[in-house]
């Protein structure tokens, strides 16, 4: 197989010109992270189906009533305080001594240590391919959500962590990066022009190699999670089927088999866990690598609220026999915002979106990560510029793995 860059979003290798696919880091125990400060949060309802047996007394709370909570007051003055000192962009090349290079992929800034990989987790808000906005404190939340998940996978999964010596960043080992990102779907929903529902309503019938059924609804649970890989063609994703990644040198069969498995003990497990805590996993993505010894290891993020889509678990029967999208707890609400007042597909330059949704994004970030999670989501100090902090313990770190 080829080797592709060692970066944790890589500009995906071009694959030749493939037939429509729609006809008619070293072991975890490595990684050393500050323990989140435990804190009890009131929990959501578990079931999907049985949510009124479980609460007869009392009606669960409103996604309204769940994110508008006394925390949300807490942390939305910081998060005001912030808005204006997000972590866009960072340059550690410039600031840490044994950084050779810098890659910026979507959201991460991914520098070469030489026997690591350095990875940043920015505030940058990216859909449709593109870059949107700044989130307060999104880095963090996204970098400690995959932590999180990555200790808990272990036992599906090894993975590329090393370790975790600031808010913002990983330090993982170096791997050669399977083109092909693993989209698992558990639903029939979505907004953008690769989704299920898109292409669904499109009258897609077979996609990525899975037979879809006639007579599905939008938001609709599918009868078993299935698996739609993509890889990269210019700048925009493109669905390809398990033999097509495998006749085009992509991965061999072997290493498809592999990742296949896992992908699906991954999302089922990451269904389990969100659903124990009042969430629906619908959807989400994971990237692949292989190791110097040549073993398969889990990448990038994990369950994370960029890379995966949740909806409330308890108001989803009740809201998906009425018609009404389910709640999210998600980015979906900013993509439809920019597909209602602009083409992010096309148009050259796209609006500022509003600071209001900005606000409130970055609080269900946070939302969501304390839900999943059980703890207290620490905000950072702004004593110090983060960009100052970062370089200060990312070289503290690569010195110490010397």
């Amino acid at each position: 197989m080829a080797q592709y860059a060692p970066t944790l979003n890589p500009p995906k290798t071009l694959i030749p010109k493939l037939p429509n696919p729609n006809p008619s880091f070293s072991s975890i125990s490595t990684f050393r992270t500050p323990k989140p400060k435990s804190k009890n949060f009131s929990t959501i309802s578990m079931s999907v189906t049985a949510g009124q047996n479980q609460q007869q007394h009392q009606k669960p709370p409103s996604l309204d009533v769940l994110i508008n909570s006394a925390r949300k007051e807490e942390v939305i003055g910081a998060i005001k305080n912030s808005s204006s000192h997000c972590l866009s962009e960072t340059n550690l090349h410039l600031t840490v001594p044994g950084l050779k290079s810098k890659t910026r992929g979507k959201v991460r800034d991914v520098y070469d240590s030489g026997d690591y990989l350095v990875m940043v987790t920015t505030d940058r808000q990216s859909a449709f391919d593109r870059i949107l906005a700044s989130i307060p404190f999104k880095g963090q939340v996204l970098n400690e959500t995959s932590l999180w998940w990555f200790d808990k996978t272990q036992h599906i999964t090894s993975n590329a962590v090393v370790l975790a010596p600031d808010e913002n960043v990983t330090i993982a080992k170096k791997c050669s990066v399977f083109p092909v990102e693993f989209v698992v779907r558990g639903f029939v929903t979505g907004s953008t022009d690769t989704s299920l529902w898109t292409v669904y309503n499109n009258g897609v019938r077979n996609y990525c190699g899975n037979a879809l059924p006639d007579g599905l609804a939008k938001s609709q649970k599918l009868p078993a999670n299935i698996l739609t890989p993509t890889t990269k063609a210019a700048d925009h994703d493109v669905p390809v089927t398990p033999d097509e990644i495998v006749e085009c040198g992509l991965m061999t069969q072997a290493e498809y088999d592999e990742v296949s498995r896992k992908t699906l003990s991954l999302f089922e497990y990451g269904q389990r866990v969100a659903l124990e805590h009042g969430l629906i996993l619908v959807d989400t993505k994971y990237e692949f690598g292989k190791g110097k010894d040549g073993s398969i290891l889990l990448i990038d993020e994990v369950h994370t609220p960029d890379s995966s889509r949740y909806w409330i678990a308890h108001t989803y029967e009740e809201r998906f026999k009425n018609g009404l999208e389910p709640e999210n707890v998600d980015k979906e609400f900013l993509r439809l915002w920019f597909k209602d007042h602009c083409n992010p597909y096309e148009d050259e330059v796209l609006p500022d979106a509003p600071e209001e949704l900005v606000r409130e994004l970055s609080w269900r970030y946070i939302f969501l990560y304390e839900t999943i999670t059980k703890s207290e989501f620490k905000l950072p100090s702004t004593e110090e510029p983060i960009h100052d902090r970062i370089s200060r313990n990312v070289a503290r770190a690569l010195s110490s793995l010397t």
